[in-house]
């Protein structure tokens, strides 16, 4: 069956929040453990809820060390998150074809409709489930249910596109195709070993996958 469904991630797919999320990570760490975690320890934290990462460290203060992330995020967000390339014209293209699409992400919604909001592609997407709209996130399916209980889609015609794998975990325990960008933080060789049923070297890949004719 044709893919009408697509459901993005947000961070490190859509938006580039790479810089932000890291040093927001940075941050949190030297406030809490000086001078004891560094920039690759914050890579490995990018995909999961923050609450997950964060409790590894101090479950005594995981809400503390979240406000502190997400005081710095804020802050800093207009002046560290920037656009991938092809990405607008690419979303724009798939909502005036009629796609359905939404975004399901692990960060709170006034976070991730902020950096739509930046980044122009706020009109494309009436649904977004975030983190603050259910229990279990990514890898579990029930972000991915929603949105697509949301948008009236099925399975066989869903597909799931992100950097992580999360995403990729999430759309395969969903039961849908998944997408993985190159683009990835964690590297295109980790993302590839999760098996993902394509591989986009540029976001208007995506427009060849779903049947979409450009001139």
């Amino acid at each position: 069956m044709k893919i009408d469904t697509i459901l993005f991630d947000l961070d490190g797919t859509l938006i580039n929040t790479n810089e932000l999320i890291i040093a927001s990570f940075l941050h949190t760490f030297e406030t809490y453990y000086p001078g004891q975690y560094t920039r690759e320890d914050a890579i490995e934290c990018i995909g999961p809820p923050l609450f997950d990462s964060f409790h590894r460290l101090d479950p005594e203060r995981v809400d503390e060390m979240i406000a502190t992330y997400r005081t710095h995020n804020h802050a800093h967000h207009d002046e560290l998150v920037t656009e991938y390339e092809g990405v607008y014209e690419t979303v724009k293209t798939l909502h005036e074809q009629g796609f359905k699409l939404a975004i399901v992400t692990t960060k709170i919604r006034a976070t991730a409709k902020k950096g739509l909001k930046l980044m122009g592609l706020d009109p494309f997407f009436d649904v977004i489930v975030a983190l603050d709209d259910v229990e279990k996130a990514k890898p579990d399916p029930e972000p991915l249910l929603k949105a697509m209980a949301q948008l009236g889609s099925s399975k066989e015609t869903t597909l799931m596109v992100g950097d992580s794998p999360h995403d990729i975990l999430g759309g395969k325990n969903t039961g849908v195709k998944t997408a993985v960008v190159s683009w990835a933080i964690k590297g295109i060789d980790v993302v590839r070993s999760y098996d993902p049923d394509y591989v986009l070297e540029t976001m208007d890949d995506l427009l060849d996958i779903v049947g979409v004719k450009t001139t």
